[in-house]
């Protein structure tokens, strides 16, 4: 669909909003139906009068925007009458708005644009449409400022009659560009839940601070009347420092909203904009008003993704860490996979997708989420020559410095290309994203190809590495424990060997991959182990060895043993970072070492995953300390409290514990075979499969263990309790039993 966009005629200060006056062809009792697309160079809101064309947030959303717009679409009949307006708000988004930490904006362009289209069917099959045009007027409204990074001002003392048929009338627009727009495929940003202040203090400062008690995204919704002229700011932080908000790890990002009173009844939603926060502090609150805790609420956004898969068990702090999973999820799933949702970066980070691929696709249904980011990725790999970007969309391609990072291939990042297709694949059992995404995975395999030295290591070149382990100082997260050239040639392989793979599903020819990922596989084993020693000698290196299959069998054993030594010498503390992080339980576990394994998966102590859930953590953080035991954040500046990739951890609790995993892809056939251990006396999990639900849950009384499991119509499972043989089940529910438990 081509489509002519409009913008203002002039230099606005605020963000301009746009109109058209309609009048019906025939009487609106006769209409059918009445469709509206809508999108914006820039995010835009549709209103039909002063009611809002649907609950979809930030539309068209962030693509790859030199190749990619998209619109959306619904159907407003019941919103028409015999004269209305059509109404478009405008703001800066991502096309116009500030976008990473070198404080760029205007990346994709110097002004914003808006498009619709409406067309309406009649009884007597007339087709009425309204498009953005020259006739469209616009002009200056309550709206006078809106930025993702830093917020939205509103001055309701501005509020006009613009939405009526009969209101003031604004400046022609003018056309401006004609863009090729595509449906969306992702589902749209909406408001997902509302939660109320848990608490309402007065900080040390003075402020008045609101805790949601859940550090969420989204934005504070008020209700307010007040002296009119009046003000009310309201700023955001994760965490509290010394009883006040926590604002550096933010960075340059404001994250304030400031609303100017009208004298009347007001409603505030900052709706162009979003905030990643737990605590609020809200200054000029007005005295004659009621309590702020009656009239104040958070709203919690993303994008509108089904819960399929859930977690629970004995021990609190387990299921506690589980839900900060799902937490931080929801709160980077806003059109893009985020790193992060509250300072001035929020980018789609490729590495951290590729870590956390496997988790996100059991705990919510991210097919169409997921497969509309791989178009970006696909994009951006061909607009850089092949080379997946740090971060899709590819903003870093404009600045010079490229964000002070080497423009290069990099393991993990670059994988992303073939990891999350491919996890996309093990969950739904649909080929389709495989056919789509693979000439991108191909080339990614083939830069790998290109870029491995004379040995048939990957060990030149820029690398991420093992990022954030934490023995890296605050200032250099890179300055991992595992040698980079280790990390990167175990990913390579991976890569290599997935895509061969993916070829073999699809009918195509796998050799040239597969001899390459046997090359690199030698080469590993010739130059990086020694007798079961893994080159660097420290617990990442071990797990990717174990976990990718990179060893010869004589050293399997021996690898494992020496993994299970280093974890036991940490005092069965963390040591990986995001390279290591998501495979090293399962790389204890599958060489011997459950108990090892459950040890390091239920420590307390820092660094683990359950130290924060101990300090009062509600998401997953960016570092292992990104709070420190005496209450002050991180020194580093790099400080995130709302950060999913360490919670790749939530894989293992849903295939190893709960015991649910894919024997074929989409779970037709479904391993049900669960790890007992840790302490832990019962454990559940459920997947909401295309099939059908998946249910297992087990109790563990001394040795005895009882599961019981409901496989959908049309699976089969294998069933292993252990010490007991598999058993091959078909659909219903089935109970089995084990009184060989080992002691943990």
């Amino acid at each position: 669909m081509t489509a002519v966009f409009i913008a203002a005629s002039a230099p606005t200060d605020a963000p301009p909003r746009f109109r058209r006056v309609v009048d019906l062809d025939r009487p609106s009792t006769e209409i059918v139906s009445a469709t509206l697309r809508w999108s914006a160079e820039g995010i835009v809101e549709a209103s039909i009068g002063a009611t809002p064309a649907s609950d979809r947030l930030l539309v068209p959303g962030w693509t790859a925007y030199e190749r990619r717009l998209r619109y959306a679409e619904t159907d407003v009949a019941s919103l028409l009458s015999d004269r209305f307006v059509l109404g478009l708000q405008l703001a800066d988004g991502w096309y116009l708005g500030r976008l990473g930490w070198r404080g760029q904006s205007r990346i994709y362009g110097d002004r914003g644009a808006v498009f619709a289209s409406l067309r309406i069917i009649y009884r007597d099959g007339h087709a009425q449409t309204v498009e953005t045009d020259e006739t469209w007027e616009w002009s200056e409204g309550p709206i006078r400022s809106a930025d993702l990074y830093d917020g939205q001002t509103v001055d309701a003392t501005l509020a006009d009659d613009w939405s009526s048929p009969d209101g003031a009338n604004g400046a022609p627009a003018i056309i401006v560009s004609r863009h090729d727009l595509e449906p969306y495929l992702a589902p749209p940003v909406r408001r997902i839940q509302t939660i109320a202040p848990e608490r309402v203090w007065t900080s040390p400062s003075g402020a008045t601070i609101v805790d949601f008690g859940q550090n969420l995204v989204g934005f504070v919704r008020l209700r307010v009347r007040g002296p009119r002229g009046a003000a009310i700011v309201v700023r955001h932080a994760e965490v509290l420092e010394h009883g006040e908000l926590a604002t550096r790890p933010l960075r340059s990002a404001r994250a304030t909203d400031r609303y100017v009173l009208s004298g009347d009844d007001d409603l505030f939603e900052p709706t162009l904009t979003f905030h990643g926060f737990r605590y609020a502090g809200i200054g000029g609150w007005p005295a004659s008003a009621p309590p702020l805790e009656e009239r104040v609420e958070a709203v919690v956004i993303g994008s509108d993704m089904r819960r399929i898969g859930r977690f629970s068990c004995s021990d609190p702090l387990l299921s506690r860490l589980h839900e900060n999973v799902v937490w931080s999820m929801r709160g980077n799933f806003v059109d893009v996979p985020t790193d992060c949702p509250q300072r001035d970066e929020r980018l789609g980070w490729t590495g951290d997708i590729a870590a956390f691929a496997d988790t996100a696709s059991f705990l919510f249904d991210t097919h169409d989420f997921l497969s509309d980011w791989l178009r970006d990725v696909a994009i951006e790999q061909d607009l850089a020559g092949g080379r997946v970007p740090h971060v899709v969309p590819d903003i870093l391609k404009y600045d010079p410095a490229y964000g002070g990072l080497p423009a290069t291939d990099t393991a993990i990042w670059g994988d992303a290309a073939v990891w999350v297709p491919w996890a996309v694949w093990r969950a739904y059992g649909d080929p389709d994203v495989l056919e789509r995404q693979f000439a991108s995975m191909a080339a990614h395999a083939e830069r790998i190809a290109g870029l491995l030295s004379p040995t048939g290591l990957w060990d030149t070149g820029f690398q991420f590495g093992d990022w954030l382990d934490p023995a890296a100082p605050p200032e250099d997260p890179s300055a991992a424990r595992a040698d980079p050239g280790v990390v990167a040639t175990a990913c390579a392989y991976r890569a290599l060997s997935t895509v061969a793979r993916a070829a073999e599903v699809l009918g195509g020819d796998a050799g040239r991959f597969a001899a390459v990922a046997a090359q690199v596989r030698e080469a590993f084993r010739t130059h990086y182990v020694s007798e079961g020693v893994v080159t660097s000698d420290c617990v990442t290196v071990y797990a990717l060895a174990l976990a990718f299959d990179l060893l010869a069998d004589a050293d399997r054993g021996r690898a494992g043993s020496r993994l299970a030594e280093l974890v036991a010498a940490s005092d069965y503390r963390i040591s990986t970072g995001f390279a290591g992080t998501p495979f090293v339980l399962d790389a204890l576990a599958d060489t011997g070492h459950s108990d090892v394994a459950f040890r390091l998966l239920m420590q307390t102590e820092s660094p683990s995953w359950l130290h924060p859930v101990t300090l009062g953590a509600t998401t997953i953080w960016e570092r292992w300390d990104s709070l420190l035991s005496d209450g002050t954040v991180n020194p580093g500046e790099m400080t995130s409290f709302n950060h999913y990739a360490l919670g790749a951890v939530a894989d293992f609790l849903h295939r190893r514990i709960a015991g649910i995993a894919p024997l074929t892809p989409g779970y037709r056939e479904i391993s049900i075979a669960p790890l007992i251990g840790g302490g832990l006396t019962w454990a559940e999990g459920s997947l909401d499969s295309r099939f059908g639900a998946i249910r297992v849950r087990w109790e563990r009384d001394g040795d005895a263990v009882r599961l019981d499991a409901d496989i959908p119509p049309g699976c089969t499972a294998v069933i292993q309790l252990p010490g007991e043989e598999p058993a091959r089940v078909g659909s219903g529910r089935h109970t089995v039993h084990s009184v060989r438990v080992a002691a943990d």
